[in-house]
């Protein structure tokens, strides 16, 4: 790490926080606008900076038409790379572009207008991806919902975004099974208050669906039939989408993402962070259900020119350990951006790498991790076999892309383990205790960012101003509370060390223990209960269930533990993972009544913890750590 290099951070760090609003002008001047803007940033009048305010844009115009309208419409702009069905498509920026202008004609038709909600309820399939940017060229509001969740979860987010119409496929496909989604659907739809016009349903071979005459189009003849349309002029304040997130309650919180500051954050962070741009093959392992699958399967990536890589499968068992290797040889990828999970299924089926040996990686310049901590041993690991910069960095739903990263493209710094490095550049990122007062380096406290927060961060939740205020402003007043702690070293790296909610990160997905405890106390048997998360060698953490019976209630532990199991999987899904729980006498609890969760999540990780002076009753710790020590839930430390 050279002073010139750290110079260069360090200049463009202060610059976009000693004038913001001109360092993303000069980034705004990146993006093709209809309009360009001349009030770069401004309190609108719920007090919310927002950027570009009179820009007008469109954001399936900067993915696509730029691109044809400047001679690269033929550059390969998606590959969708399927082992589950063994299928490989390419799809040049033209043919992207003329589906996604039918598909956006044919929700025209539908009655589909500008500010109209769309829930996309699809797999990672290309239809998805047009879907998204068909309503993106139009100005109606997509809602993607992740394809693991149950039809409770499903319901939930229909009835708060209120769609005009549902796009969805028939299945899912895993490793050995096919998930119906129309099942899903149709109980949601049935449970649900609200009530979509149309459901349009890309039907896949392997799910044939059954036909509702009244209610559903089939997906190819409803596009053939479709006239397209162009692309409509937007202000850059003008909601592209909704993205729900856990929230330490059980209903998820609708963030929302703006046309102009999205599209000027991403394009900058493809160029300075990811350190690619026109003609580089960029791939993210996530899903379009999730931020990453928004911001850098999608969106991110074809912004900037690259082409992006859209995968149907699983680190491993498609065929085996190699699978990720095997696409990036093939693909000639470049970047890639996936979660520490996916890194230590791989390790865990093949330690020494041996399938690693048989591909060609030479094309690979950076990896990228996200998600969740990168553990020390997977990251030396990840070094070891790679021979490129392992890029730890830190971001969340609401943010939309990174807050903290070494930055591949501006000038890569040295690397420490279990940090992501420094703030990116309009992050102007604090760590503070509990009275808001700054803690000095080595010391643990909650992490926030000073405002205003940069372009592409949320402006609110969906429906629900004031649940966006308490959730992310009121505990520190000027500073968007990430709900993350940490603290900074010496030099100022960043190490995150986790929720300071009740939020948990299982296998890189945000959960809310809040609603697996609504279902687990639904049980007849259940008089309270506490969810907390448990740490996991291969998915960072997991679900446990500490459960108090009612009184002269008769079960057994296993029995109870199927019921649960059973609950949680059919009321969020079997993405939350949840596989184990335990009956206890009683909670640790504050004499207000407010349940221990960080002392009970430290106690079944084997880790120190300090004693509230607010506890009820001490003695309930010892007791609840003999209980949890004789039913093999922790060890004889």
């Amino acid at each position: 790490m050279g002073v010139e290099e750290i110079e260069t951070y360090a200049e463009t760090y202060a610059r976009s926080l000693r004038d913001p609003a001109g360092f993303w002008a000069c980034e705004a001047e990146c993006v093709p606008w209809f309009r360009a803007p001349t009030r770069m940033l401004e309190q609108d009048e719920q007090g919310v900076w927002r950027w570009f305010t009179d820009g007008e844009m469109n954001t399936a115009y900067v993915a696509l038409d730029q691109h044809v309208d400047a001679g690269r419409g033929d550059q390969l702009a998606l590959i969708y790379d399927s082992p589950v069905t063994s299928t490989i498509q390419r799809l040049s920026f033209r043919e992207l572009r003329d589906r996604t202008a039918r598909v956006a004609g044919g929700l025209r038709q539908l009655g589909v207008e500008k500010g109209d909600v769309v829930v996309i309820y699809m797999p990672m399939i290309p239809e998805t991806v047009i879907a998204m940017l068909a309503c993106a060229r139009i100005g109606a509001v997509h809602s993607v919902v992740f394809g693991g969740f149950a039809a409770n979860e499903l319901a939930m987010r229909i009835d708060d975004a209120e769609p005009r119409v549902i796009l969805a496929a028939s299945c899912g496909i895993e490793v050995q099974r096919i998930i119906p989604y129309q099942p899903l659907l149709n109980r949601a739809l049935e449970v649900a208050e609200h009530r979509p016009e149309h459901v349009v349903m890309f039907e896949r071979p392997q799910c044939p669906v059954g036909w509702l005459a009244d209610r559903d189009l089939e997906w190819l003849s409803w596009e053939q039939a479709s006239q397209p349309v162009e692309c409509v002029s937007l202000g850059a304040t003008d909601p592209l989408y909704i993205l729900y997130t856990s929230g330490t309650t059980g209903k998820p919180k609708g963030i929302v993402r703006d046309h102009g500051g999205h599209a000027v954050a991403l394009n900058y962070s493809m160029r300075a962070i990811y350190g690619v741009g026109p003609d580089d093959v960029f791939w993210a392992a996530s899903d379009v259900g999730w931020v990453v699958g928004h911001s850098y399967i999608v969106y991110g990536p074809l912004f900037a020119g690259c082409t992006t890589l859209l995968y149907e499968g699983k680190p491993v068992q498609t065929p085996d350990a190699g699978a990720f290797w095997r696409v990036l040889a093939e693909h000639r990828v470049n970047s890639f951006f996936v979660a520490p999970t996916a890194f230590r299924a791989i390790r865990k089926e093949d330690p020494d790498c041996t399938l690693r040996k048989q591909y060609d990686l030479s094309s690979l310049r950076y990896q990228f991790v996200a998600g969740e901590r990168l553990d020390p041993p997977t990251y030396l690991w990840l070094q070891e076999q790679l021979q490129v910069p392992i890029i730890d960095h830190w971001w969340q739903t609401e943010t939309g892309w990174p807050i903290c990263a070494n930055m591949a493209g501006l000038a890569l710094l040295e690397t420490k383990a279990g940090s992501c490095t420094l703030p990116v550049p309009g992050w102007d990122l604090k760590i503070l205790d509990e009275a808001g007062r700054e803690l000095g380096p080595g010391e643990e406290g909650a992490i926030v960012v000073k405002a205003p927060l940069p372009p592409g961060a949320l402006p609110t939740v969906w429906g629900d101003h004031q649940r966006y205020l308490a959730s992310y402003w009121d505990d520190y007043p000027g500073f968007y509370q990430t709900g993350d702690g940490g603290y900074r070293d010496e030099d100022g790296y960043v190490f995150v060390m986790g929720r300071t909610d009740d939020v948990i990160n299982v296998a890189g997905h945000r959960l809310s223990t809040g609603r697996m405890e609504e279902i687990v106390a639904a049980h007849e048997a259940v008089a309270e209960c506490a969810v907390v998360g448990r740490a996991d060698a291969e998915k960072g953490q997991v679900p446990l269930g500490l459960v108090i019976l009612k009184n002269d209630v008769k079960v057994g532990g296993r029995a109870l533990r199927d019921d649960l199991v059973s609950a949680v999987r059919q009321g969020i899904g079997p993405i939350a993972n949840f596989r184990e729980s335990v009956i206890v006498k009683r909670l640790p609890k504050t004499r207000s009544g407010k349940i221990l969760r960080k002392v009970i999540r430290n106690m079944v990780d084997g880790e120190r913890y300090q004693i509230p002076s607010t506890i009820d009753d001490p003695e309930i710790l010892s007791e609840l750590h003999q209980e949890l020590l004789d039913q093999g839930v922790i060890g004889d430390k």
